[in-house]
Formats: C-alpha cells, sequence, structure tokens
C-alpha cells in the first residue's frame, strides 16, 4: 500500500494543477444568501451532499470508467462520462467540470499517459487511477476526499472559516467519507458488472445554488 499511498497523495495534493481552488460549486451563493453561516450548517451541508448530492453519483461511477478506459473502450467511457457531465444543470459547472478534465489530463499526458480522448473530471479521475495503477476503493475515498477539501477551501474564503474549523471539519467528514466510498462500491460493483445507473441524486437545492451563481452581482469563484 505504500507505493499506492504516495500516489495517492499526489493525486489529492492541492499542488495538483487542475484548478480547483476557483470554484465553490455553488458554495458562494449559499454563504451570501445566508444559508450557511457557520461551521455547523456547512458541515450539515456538506455531509447531506456526500450522502445524496451528484458527487457520490459521480463517485459511483469510477470503478465502471476504470473498467472502460482500462479495457481500451474509449466510446463507452466517453459516453457515460458525457451522461455525468450532464446531470450538472448549471453551464458554470458543466465548463468547471470539462476545464478540469481537460488539466488533469493534459498532466497525465505530460506524465507519459496520454489518451486519445476528451472527458470531464469524473473521466480524467478515472483515468488517473488507471495510470496509477489505484484499486478502486482509495479512488472514490480520494475523490469524495478531494471534493470536500475543496468546498472547505472555499469555505474559508467565503463563511468566514477559520483554517483550524476547516481543517477540524475535514477530520469530521473523514468516517462518512469512507462509509460513503465502501457503500458506493458494494452497491454499484458485482464482481465487474456495474449497476450504479440504479442511484439517484436529491440534490436539488445545491443544482439550484449552482444555478444562481451567475447571477450574482459581486463574485470571488467561477461556479
Amino acid at each position: 500500500m505504500g507505493l499506492e499511498l504516495l500516489r495517492l497523495f499526489q493525486l489529492v495534493s492541492p499542488a495538483l494543477p487542475v484548478g480547483a481552488f476557483s470554484y465553490s460549486e455553488g458554495l458562494e451563493v449559499l454563504v451570501q444568501s445566508g444559508r450557511l453561516a457557520d461551521a455547523a450548517a456547512l458541515r450539515a451541508w456538506l455531509e447531506a451532499e456526500l450522502r445524496r448530492g451528484l458527487v457520490a453519483i459521480e463517485a459511483a461511477h469510477l470503478p465502471e470508467l476504470m473498467l472502460r478506459l482500462a479495457a481500451g473502450e474509449l466510446d463507452a467511457a466517453a459516453e457515460r462520462d458525457g451522461w455525468l457531465l450532464a446531470q450538472r444543470e448549471a453551464a458554470e459547472l458543466r465548463a468547471q467540470q470539462r476545464q478540469m478534465g481537460r488539466s488533469l489530463l493534459q498532466l497525465l499526458a505530460d506524465l507519459g499517459w496520454p489518451l486519445p480522448l476528451s472527458l470531464g473530471w469524473t473521466g480524467a479521475w478515472a483515468w488517473a487511477g488507471v495510470c496509477l495503477e489505484l484499486p478502486p476503493l482509495p479512488v472514490l475515498e480520494a475523490y469524495l476526499h478531494g471534493w470536500s477539501a475543496n468546498q472547505l477551501s472555499a469555505a474559508v474564503r467565503l463563511v468566514p472559516l477559520g483554517p483550524t474549523e476547516a481543517q477540524r471539519l475535514q477530520l469530521a467528514l473523514a468516517p462518512l467519507i469512507a462509509e460513503r466510498a465502501a457503500a458506493l462500491l458494494a452497491a454499484c460493483q458485482t464482481g465487474t458488472d456495474p449497476a450504479a445507473d440504479g442511484l439517484w441524486s436529491s440534490g436539488v437545492g445545491a443544482g439550484l445554488a449552482q444555478l444562481r451563481h451567475a447571477e450574482l452581482y459581486s463574485r470571488l469563484f467561477r461556479s
């Protein structure tokens, strides 16, 4: 696990040049509207998204995407990645997924793993898992952890939330992230047959917040 762990560290590092720091995924709207005014409200929001939001649906499809990409089934992988991208209601979020996906694929190509395919963030993350020879479970865990870390990074600048409190929240979320990753993998993979299509998202509030971001008078973030 030593080499795998080190590769995971690199994948979730804030130094990964994909531009994630410039997005809030609707968090900016929620803070400006007074919906997320303190650490307790933020924690409740993040927990709800990890349990029932689109980030969980995306994570659930990572094993299938990894299998398709590893097998060279590029058309099938692109179709699934496109379906995931279409679940994002806001144009800003779709642009975010595309930009971060392009950046990660370019980085992997520069490191010696080119892919003749354009993918969004979820698909590019799956390809990173294949290139780094990582098993599905830690890839799911890292995906959920990276999402929550980016949200907390945005919250430090928006709520305002001190860095110590943000770290306290990240620690508090760790058991849920591990639980959700294991549950999603168990629910969506029987042998090598993915079954993630049976999952659903109830992140309506997140979708509405993301759609309203473009209407803000003053913005710090791109989404």
